[in-house]
């Protein structure tokens, strides 16, 4: 890979570093209810979604995936104004995009990815869906069916497991059996990779090709990306009480920004800098200025037909307005 497409990753990895301590920040200041770190998993999920051609594939995400929708240039306040948890399944355009919705359902996901892809299949349009899961998600029966599906039809789908070490709190050695997401492929007659999820350039790599395969009618591939979640599961979660400090300060030292960035000059490192502060400043306030939604929404798109329950409550709030 040449220096100028390590320094775009790079670049994408800082913003999307930068982004995740700001809505940290923005959780804490009582903006965001909750919210899911990242840190340590920029590589994994950059580098995957830069391989995508956003003409042709589909990425599925989790709840976790910012590093992802900066890297396919979604709409970044619209994204994070997803948690402001004000609107049914997000603010930006997915089709527009190529993100789906972000999904909270451990392992949901993973079937909607499967079942685009057999449309992808049979409409032969080229093109590949992307599906993020967890080395914890691996383990939900959902994700089961839909690679053995996969592998029946021989679906262009890659399952992309960011193994983080920790299912919450339980480590990975005591919820897959085996050892491995990446060795399961086999039972299900397609190719698995475990891949170093802190080397950018090798999950780049390792995702184009497995996409290039899909595309050419190889069927899925699992990539395993060997990561760490050096934060927290989540804004309601002490890490502390599950894993060790030298733990946490071992992997430190893996920082896949900071791998990047030992290949690059230190005016490279300078200007991505400047350039995730410009990000990220322009982005908490379209965060903060987005206005609230109206209220009647409370009643919307919750049945295809109101019920008289629904309507019932809906003319109770209108006539609570007026008195």
């Amino acid at each position: 890979m040449h220096t100028a497409d390590l320094r775009a990753l790079h670049r994408l990895m800082l913003v999307a570093r930068r982004l995740d301590e700001e809505a940290i920040a923005l959780q804490r200041q009582g903006v965001f209810p909750a919210y899911a770190p990242a840190k340590g998993q920029e590589a994994a999920q950059v580098g995957s979604a830069a391989a995508l051609d956003l003409n042709r594939d589909f990425a599925f995400p989790g709840y976790r995936e910012i590093g992802a929708a900066v890297a396919m240039g979604v709409d970044l306040v619209a994204y994070l104004a997803t948690h402001l948890n004000t609107w049914h399944g997000g603010l930006y355009d997915p089709q527009a995009s190529r993100l789906a919705p972000i999904n909270a359902v451990v392992g949901g996901p993973v079937t909607h990815a499967v079942g685009w892809a057999m449309g992808a299949k049979l409409d032969q349009t080229g093109g590949v869906a992307l599906s993020y899961i967890g080395d914890g998600t691996s383990s939900q029966g959902d994700v089961h069916e839909a690679m053995n599906f996969a592998g029946v039809y021989q679906l262009p789908v890659v399952f992309f497991c960011q193994n983080n070490g920790w299912a919450i709190s339980v480590p990975t050695e005591r919820q897959v059996a085996g050892g491995s997401v990446a060795a399961r492929a086999a039972g299900y007659g397609f190719e698995g990779h475990r891949v170093d999820g802190n080397d950018v350039v090798a999950v780049f790599e390792a995702t184009r090709a497995a996409l290039d395969r899909a595309r050419d009618g190889g069927g899925p591939t699992v990539i395993e990306a060997m990561t760490y979640r050096m934060g927290p599961h989540s804004t309601s979660d002490d890490p502390g009480r599950y894993r060790t400090l030298e733990d946490e300060q071992a992997w430190a030292g893996r920082d896949p920004l900071a791998l990047a960035a030992r290949q690059l000059s230190a005016s490279d490192v300078a200007e991505a800098e400047e350039h995730a502060t410009a990000v990220v400043r322009e982005v908490r306030e379209g965060v903060q200025a987005s206005p609230a939604p109206d209220a009647e929404e409370l009643f919307s798109f919750v049945y295809r037909e109101p019920t008289k329950a629904l309507l019932e409550q809906q003319r109770a709030w209108k006539e609570s307005l007026d008195a």
